[in-house]
């Protein structure tokens, strides 16, 4: 596995990652994200179905809470997890936790069942940067964490399976800038293929202490291997950690907005249509204004806060609403269904429902990690974090502007 940086700029990172898979003829783009999945598939679609969507990433994360369960199966099979979800060329990363759900035990067994070409080092994930701890608990973290990532580097020595896969070291310590640069340290000291940042998820009021932290961390960091964060996922909070080094993210937040009956309608587009501009200005286009966005959706399996990013389609003002969720967008349920069709999908809780808006969710997600791409090539990246920013705060509201 190669880093290939083509441009760093503010701390921003733009390259591939080279020389990927069991075989090397993989390569990633940076900054992106992976194909968040449970039980080996992205959820409510099949692989046809999947493939059908732009822009999906290399790399799919493979989630322990979800695959464990399963773990004599696949240990029985003795082919690996790609081949037996019907990925067999894919790029696996098996990860710790999952975002959505806990992790059960059994770790060790489960990675050489499953043969990833990437898995996450074993680490004690209590301590965040989301509530203080002491110095003595961080420490602690740290120490219990190094300890894991070198019986981990040991067991792929004697394991041949696991000597195929490349570690993803831990970077833990909470909030205590001390036992997070001791860890960063450290585990660059020990040969893992990339480093995992954790415990930088949180409370969007701690968001500035997370970041200021995630700057001392990242600058301690080798510039030759890929940092991933997880539990990080939100667009305005993607970008701000991309000035901050990072490299790779999960995606997971496509998956709870269709879990809450929505869909993302947020702007990426930095240098939109002038015409379409005049329109916003003129009062012609829908605005949906972010104080009214903020409330508890109750759906299954998931309560969780909606986001100015989205728009809930279970309300009774797109139930004659015949336009695409976002116009001019590409994905197979914006080209061939409306609003109006969705939101009958939704309140007669028909499955298709989920499938149509995780199609556009994910096509929406990846199309804004193509944005960001391409926004560091040309250096405006600053207009779209502003434009992205400005959503977020509700300056501009849902403007739902047409994708170009």
């Amino acid at each position: 596995m190669k880093l290939n940086l083509t441009k760093v700029v503010n701390g921003c990172r733009l390259g591939k990652i080279q020389n990927l898979g069991k075989t090397g003829d993989h390569t990633m783009d940076i900054p992106g994200c992976l194909l968040y999945t449970k039980t080996g598939s992205a959820p409510h679609l099949t692989q046809h179905t999947l493939h059908n969507i732009h822009g999906v990433p290399a790399m799919a994360q493979l989630t322990l809470s979800s695959l464990a369960e399963h773990h004599e199966v696949f240990a029985e099979y003795k082919k690996g997890v790609g081949n037996f979800i019907g990925m067999p060329e894919s790029l696996l990363y098996c990860s710790l936790h999952d975002p959505v759900s806990p992790c059960p035990s059994g770790y060790v067994t489960n990675k050489q069942a499953l043969q990833p070409d990437w898995f996450q080092s074993l680490s004690d994930g209590e301590a965040s940067c989301e509530e203080a701890i002491s110095i003595k608990r961080a420490r602690k973290s740290v120490d219990r964490t190094l300890l894991f990532l070198d019986s981990c580097l040991r067991l792929q020595e004697e394991s041949e399976v696991l000597q195929k896969s490349s570690i993803i070291g831990v970077i833990e310590g909470g909030d205590v800038m001390e036992e997070r640069l001791r860890s960063a340290r450290e585990t660059a000291k020990r040969p893992v293929s990339g480093f995992l940042l954790d415990g930088f998820q949180g409370n969007p009021t701690t968001l500035e202490t997370r970041l200021q932290l995630l700057s001392l961390v990242t600058a301690e960091l080798p510039e030759d291997k890929p940092r991933l964060i997880c539990g990080v996922s939100r667009p305005d909070e993607v970008l701000e950690c991309i000035e901050r080094g990072v490299d790779l993210f999960e995606s997971f937040f496509p998956y709870l907005v269709t879990e809450r009956g929505c869909a993302l309608t947020f702007n990426f587009d930095y240098q939109p249509n002038p015409e379409e501009t005049l329109l916003q200005q003129n009062g012609i286009q829908e605005e949906i204004k972010y104080e009214d966005q903020i409330k508890k959706i109750k759906t299954t399996g998931c309560n969780q806060k909606m986001t100015s990013f989205e728009i809930n389609l279970k309300e009774k003002k797109y139930r004659e609403d015949f336009s695409p969720l976002v116009k001019e967008c590409s994905c197979y349920c914006c080209k061939n269904h409306t609003r109006a069709y969705i939101h009958h999908l939704l309140v007669t809780n028909e499955l298709l429902a989920g499938v149509l808006l995780m199609i556009h969710n994910f096509e929406h997600y990846f199309g804004f990690f193509h944005s960001i791409r391409e926004a560091l090539k040309s250096d405006t990246l600053a207009q779209l974090k502003e434009l992205i920013r400005r959503q977020a705060s509700g300056e501009l509201g849902n403007t739902n502007l047409t994708l170009h």
